[in-house]
């Protein structure tokens, strides 16, 4: 009785075991596919790819060139957008001038942009000086250059009897067409005639004077005065045809005192090309010309110790070397534009 009791047991506890078993082949909660054959297979999740922002807009600039000698104008470019106006010129913590940019348009497939030139001043000494641009003005880039060395010629120039009267004349008259002069090349417009480069107004490589000579005048006395000269003097026959450097508008075209018979032309905003001591003005102010085009005929009129032309050119005021327009563009688009990189 006793051994079937025991067998009874032993039987109970195998049934137990076997319905244990029988649950331990049910799937549990959190399965995987391989348990759960009726479960969609989860998609595998793909590494994006983060987005690089685009590079936010800054101001460009450009110097052309870099390493400018004292007379020579250096070319100045911005992209558009940051409301840049104005480029001063700072060497040794002074300011040594100041120009406006103006529009240069989009031709040719070309991005437009804004430009203008500044002179370094023929008094400047070598080494480092900074174009600082502005907006509103205030400072919102600087340009480094660097100044090259430059001699300039001297010369002494005894005065004839025509000259010593002139140079004596303090009248009203020649005050009032000092005032009108300067109040032409002082005025800045907004008219972009003319962006290439000039050509010679004379057929003649024979020079008198050159610019930037400095001056000793001696009087019949033996009194001296002293001057820079501002532009270059061709040594041309009386009568030569003179053409204009560049294509602009005629701004003066009249006789003086000083200069004998003149014309002015405007280039560009704040840039003018000047021929004075002519024999006959054949311009009319307000009239438009093309670039070498006959504008008059070269003389001995005024402060002058015989026939020849004298040729000067204007940046914002300052006295600019002929000769670098002649060997590269006003605005060199090209050259900008690459280091604007638009």
């Amino acid at each position: 009785m006793k051994e079937t009791n025991r067998r009874g047991a032993l039987v109970r506890a195998l049934a137990v075991l076997f319905m244990f078993a029988a649950l331990g082949c049910r799937a549990a909660p959190g399965a995987t596919a391989q348990t759960r054959p009726n479960q969609e297979e989860a998609k595998p999740e793909l590494a994006t790819v983060p987005e690089i922002p685009p590079e936010p807009p800054r101001l460009r600039h450009a110097a052309i060139p870099e390493n400018p000698s004292p007379g020579y104008p250096v070319a100045v470019g911005v992209n558009r957008g940051f409301g840049v106006d104005a480029a001063v010129l700072m060497k040794g913590g002074k300011k040594l001038g100041r120009a406006t940019f103006f529009p240069i348009a989009g031709e040719g497939g070309k991005a437009p942009f804004d430009a203008t030139l500044i002179t370094i001043p023929s008094t400047a000494g070598s080494g480092p000086a900074i174009i600082v641009l502005e907006a509103d003005g205030k400072p919102v880039a600087e340009i480094p250059i660097e100044v090259a060395q430059r001699e300039f010629r001297s010369e002494t120039i005894r005065l004839n009897q025509q000259m010593a009267g002139i140079q004596a004349n303090n009248s009203q008259e020649r005050t009032e067409q000092a005032r009108v002069l300067w109040d032409v090349l002082g005025r800045v417009g907004k008219e972009v005639h003319f962006i290439g480069g000039f050509v010679k107004p004379v057929d003649s490589e024979r020079r008198t004077s050159v610019f930037g000579s400095r001056r000793v005048f001696v009087n019949a006395e033996g009194g001296t005065s002293t001057s820079i000269h501002a532009g270059v003097d061709f040594g041309v026959p009386l009568g030569t045809t003179v053409l204009s450097g560049g294509g602009g508008k005629v701004v003066l075209a009249r006789d003086r005192i000083v200069t004998g018979k003149s014309i002015i032309i405007e280039h560009l905003p704040g840039v003018f090309s000047i021929y004075y001591h002519l024999d006959h003005i054949g311009v009319a102010e307000g009239e438009t010309v093309a670039a070498g085009v006959p504008i008059g005929r070269s003389g001995s009129t005024g402060f002058s110790t015989g026939p020849h032309l004298h040729w000067e050119v204007r940046v914002f005021g300052e006295n600019t070397d002929p000769d670098a327009l002649t060997a590269r563009p006003l605005i060199d688009i090209n050259a900008i534009l690459a280091k604007l990189e638009l």
